[in-house]
């Protein structure tokens, strides 16, 4: 927006395209990555996507930047993170025994939370300072301090083993989505979390259009709005275990995955000044630690009920299914803020996203594959 001066269209463009070529680039990377020690997958993933990301800075400097360059490496990036978290699913779930799963996938989302609550203000300052393209540099550096961390992780890791069919055949390709849709718990909380996060992700561009161009939001305040509220990050994240432990994972599916989408209608009524921002920041944080709580008991109860020759596919098969979500919602946001404006776009994601809690799966979906909660 401030350097190629971006409108709703373009924005949401940039956000569906690139994830929706990405996903189907990622296809068949999916047996690629399973039969694959899946360190060194990740670490070249990351270079990958660090190469990608170093573009930017460098065709801005000659300024040769354009829309199209920026498509391109959205693709790239998309394409890499889904092998990227599908080796890293799989790669988890051999380094962590069962009974610590859910802490270990806690403390990720913890981590991840904790990033996104300094990323964003430092990034509006950084922009405000020294321009635009400042984020793009320290993001592409990201990448390259991740392959180093992965690279210091010890131990050898064992071989996959194949069978001796080739891991690239057509078949292989969908074993993923197979096993997704043949479980009821599994197939019900994919299609819930495709739409939840579809909706979610489409108001992104809207919100910003919204806030920096029409409410005339500096980009400080804009990344301050969605920082703040990754506070909540670490409260749900932190609450996990316990609230399994009490209610049970039916319990948090149902009632904590209905949460998650009652807030999002607020963000339709975001208005100037600072009742604005305080707006933007309460439906974010009420969001967040729904999300947040939601997130790690999905991820464990994913990685439990995968066969483990099927993880790395599996993580494939849903990351390619909720990027397209992501995709298809962003466009026709984008598409529907164009025509009409970008309020009205969230008002109609605030909306759907509340006939999304139908999709949930229902206790007896559920309860044949789970344990009794104990109560401490």
């Amino acid at each position: 927006m401030l350097v190629l001066h971006a409108g709703p269209a373009e924005v949401s463009a940039l956000s569906a395209v690139g994830p929706a070529v990405g996903a189907l680039i990622a296809v068949p990377l999916a047996p690629w990555v399973e039969f694959r020690r899946k360190r060194p997958v990740m670490i070249a993933m990351d270079l990958t996507r660090f190469a990608a990301m170093a573009t930017i800075p460098v065709a801005y400097a000659f300024g040769r930047l354009g829309f199209v360059q920026l498509l391109v490496i959205s693709v790239v990036v998309a394409a890499a993170k889904i092998a990227f978290n599908a080796a890293s699913g799989a790669y988890l779930k051999a380094l962590v025994r069962p009974d610590d799963l859910l802490v270990a996938n806690a403390r990720f989302e913890s981590t991840n939370w904790s990033s996104i609550a300094v990323g964003p203000p430092l990034g509006g300052a950084a922009i405000g300072l020294f321009g635009p393209v400042t984020t793009v540099v320290a993001d592409a550096l990201s990448y390259l301090f991740s392959a180093l961390g992965i690279t210091a992780i010890g131990g050898r890791e064992e071989a996959p083993q194949t069978t001796g069919k080739s891991p690239v055949r057509a078949g292989a390709l969908l074993d993923g989505w197979r096993h997704i849709l043949g479980h009821p718990g599994l197939r019900a909380l994919y299609l819930n979390q495709m739409l939840v996060a579809g909706l979610i992700m489409a108001t992104e561009p809207l919100l910003a259009v919204l806030l920096l161009r029409r409410l005339g939001f500096p980009p400080w305040q804009y990344g301050l709005a969605f920082a703040a509220p990754c506070v909540g990050g670490l409260i749900g994240s932190r609450l996990a275990r316990r609230v399994v432990a009490r209610y049970g994972r039916p319990w948090v599916f149902r009632t904590v995955g209905t949460l998650r989408a009652v807030w999002l209608i607020g963000l339709a009524f975001v208005g100037p000044g600072i009742v604005g921002l305080v707006t933007v920041m309460a439906v974010e944080l009420a969001i967040i630690i729904n999300m947040s709580l939601y997130t790690p008991v999905l991820a464990t109860y994913r990685l439990e009920h995968t066969p483990k020759h099927l993880v790395a596919r599996t993580l494939s098969a849903w990351s390619i299914g909720q990027q397209a979500a992501v995709a298809v919602c962003t466009a026709l946001g984008g598409l529907l803020a164009d025509v009409t404006s970008p309020r009205t776009a969230l008002t109609v994601a605030g909306l759907l996203i509340l006939a999304t809690p139908l999709l949930l799966p229902r206790h007896d979906q559920m309860s044949q594959y789970e344990p009794e909660p104990s109560v401490p």
